[in-house]
């Protein structure tokens, strides 16, 4: 076969004792996509004319805000400083790194024996890089800690690398020290990886088995899976079966990325790549499933992931209502490439016919909105964010409530909410600010830890409903942006639950009711009808709004009507003749209020449901 390009050797069949597969792991802006740019430069698989900052980085949307989505595999060929005549092949996977995207990372562990925590050296460690570190650890992997940007002013690489070998237990000095930005000390890093990651472990000549870690839609080649092989091998032309769904497949092209895709004859051991089959479907090739060779398959698949479970829920709905098979269609594709996103049909009376959508937090349901604006042209409005409720009525049904509409009429026992387990690391000097913060939103301390003597560690369970609108950003203006946050699910509480809905006219608008704790919903009564009365223009008679729980009205405004003046052609005369005029006028007026409905313009949906959003998300979200 011909040489392939940039140096890197021939893919097929390398000895497994000179693999190693690992990823980097790290809160957002520590450096990981800089770190991999100086991996690919050192290793020559890009050529300096083709470099690019965030190489890996594929979206637009990545590359604008700075921020990793997907998970990138790529192959990097290094032979250690000690042995040049070994050349070693380097499997990296490049992780997202904000709380919203720990799904990706999980899985970018389970294909790998070791990884890099990065730290930034003038931060230290952040809530997302120790929720990371313990799912680093969960699946044993090798850790090799290491210091970024320690070429800035504000670099504190002793202080922080005490507290990380605190945390790991290992030596300060086996905390390796770099700067991604000017390439110092990669190499020393890459010869570690080489010397402390362990080489992957299969048994060669045993039925193939290899795991599906991620799964991408190409528009011309189908579905592209990405793989890694534990056993046996995976050739070219061969059929293969899917182990949980038992499709059967032919292997069209087989390959590694480096970090182009690169076909091959086949994978072995230990071996990371892809694979495309030509379906286009990516269900049929679930992340998480065992791929076997189709005759004398293996029995037993490996252990998968967890499912991941949607933590907020919005409505989707096309401001144009003729658009909504384009948005059917578009988050078909987009599920394709995104394992994690599930939606469902639904109508509402003010939007008309939409979707409500799953997301695994709010700047999940920020990146899938902007995605689906720019890449499909879609105008969209999205509903305010809201998580799942389980309501259990006095006469013992079930209610499983993921839109404010489905709340249920009658006489309820218990509602249920979800709680989440959040961590926020913070300086020490803010703790009386971060507890009267998560007091106020219905949280318990758990405990706190002294990281370091200025840093601390409070953790708090916390209602979900309470963080997915504006707590990062309250903790962020309250910490001087010095506090950052993880959270995981651990399971629901009874709560105090109302559903606060919206009348105009004396009709509900199902687009604006919301679930609240009892305690709050007066105050978003009130916020709202006011609103309300500012957006929405007035009629030819007068339209009261109004805020009820149930039957109780808690809030109210009143938009006055528009009144022609019919006095104007009277010059003067008898006042009962302006009186006359003036009761015809309110006869008309009355007749009007009874059939009259009242136009709310598209503009005060937008403007309510994109206020009642968090505003904050992006790149600094943590």
């Amino acid at each position: 076969m011909p040489a392939t390009p940039n140096n890197v050797p021939e893919p097929s069949r390398t000895d497994p004792a000179l693999i190693r597969n690992f990823c980097i792991i790290a809160h957002i802006d520590h450096g990981k996509s800089t770190l991999a740019d100086r991996m690919l430069q050192l290793t020559g698989v890009v050529e300096q004319r083709q470099m690019r900052a965030q190489y890996l980085d594929r979206m637009d949307i990545e590359r604008e805000r700075g921020i990793t989505i997907k998970s990138q595999a790529v192959r990097l060929p290094w032979a250690p400083t000690e042995d040049k005549g070994n050349t070693h092949i380097l499997n990296m996977i490049d992780t997202p790194g904000h709380v919203d995207f720990t799904y990706e990372v999980s899985r970018s562990l389970a294909a790998c024996e070791g990884t890099i925590l990065l730290v930034d050296a003038a931060q230290g460690i952040e809530a997302q890089t120790l929720a990371n570190l313990y799912l680093a650890m969960e699946n044993e992997l090798t850790i090799i800690p290491v210091l970024n940007k320690i070429d800035l002013p504000a670099a504190q690489p002793e202080k922080f690398a005490e507290e990380l070998a605190h945390l790991i237990g290992c030596d300060p000095g086996d905390v390796l020290k770099v700067s991604a930005k000017t390439g110092l000390g990669v190499e020393a890093l890459l010869d570690k990886v080489v010397a402390e990651v362990p080489a992957p472990v299969g048994v060669e000549d045993a039925p193939a088995r290899a795991m599906i870690f991620d799964s991408v839609y190409d528009s011309y080649r189908g579905v592209v899976t990405y793989v890694r092989v534990i056993d046996g091998q995976l050739n070219k032309r061969e059929r293969i079966r899917m182990m949980s769904t038992n499709a059967t497949h032919e292997l069209l092209e087989i390959g590694t990325n480096s970090p182009e895709m690169l076909s091959a004859d086949g994978l072995g051991v230990g071996e990371v790549g892809y694979i495309i089959t030509g379906v286009k479907d990516v269900r049929q090739s679930k992340v998480g499933d065992t791929i076997t060779s189709l005759h004398k398959g293996a029995v037993e698949a490996l252990g998968g992931y967890k499912e991941p479970k949607p933590m907020v829920f919005s409505g989707l709905y096309p401001l144009d209502g003729s658009d909504y098979p384009e948005l059917r269609d578009a988050l078909d594709k987009l599920q394709l490439n995104d394992a994690a996103l599930v939606y469902e049909p639904e109508t509402s009376a003010a939007l008309g016919f939409g979707f409500r959508v799953g997301f695994l937090g709010l700047l999940h349901l920020d990146v899938i909105r902007e995605r689906l604006e720019r890449e499909f042209g879609l105008d969209l409005i999205a509903t305010a964010p809201n998580v799942v409720y389980r309501v259990l009525m006095e006469d013992g049904t079930e209610h499983t409530v993921t839109n404010p509409s489905e709340f249920p009429e009658g006489k309820i026992s218990e509602v249920y909410e979800p709680v989440v387990r959040a961590t926020i690391l913070a300086p020490s000097e803010f703790i009386g600010s971060i507890m009267e913060l998560c007091q106020t939103r219905r949280g318990t301390m758990l405990g706190m830890d002294y990281l370091s003597e200025d840093r601390v560690e409070i953790r708090y369970t916390l209602p979900l409903a309470e963080i997915v609108f504006d707590f990062f950003d309250q903790l962020k203006s309250k910490t001087r942006g010095y506090a950052s946050l993880d959270y995981e699910p651990t399971g629901e509480q009874t709560s105090s639950l109302v559903k606060v809905d919206i009348l105009l006219h004396g009709d509900k608008v199902d687009a604006f009711s919301a679930i609240t704790h009892k305690d709050q919903a007066y105050a978003y009564g009130v916020r709202l009808v006011a609103k309300l009365r500012e957006l929405i223009p007035r009629q030819a008679f007068e339209v009261p709004i109004q805020a009820a729980i149930g039957s109780r009205v808690i809030a109210r405004e009143t938009i006055r009507a528009i009144r022609k003046d019919v006095l104007a052609k009277c010059y003067g005369g008898d006042i009962s003749r302006k009186r006359k005029l003036l009761e015809k006028q309110k006869e008309g007026k009355k007749r009007m209020k009874m059939v009259g409905s009242v136009e709310v313009p598209q503009e005060a949906f937008i403007a309510v449901l994109s206020s009642e959003e968090n505003a904050g998300s992006g790149k600094g979200k943590k």
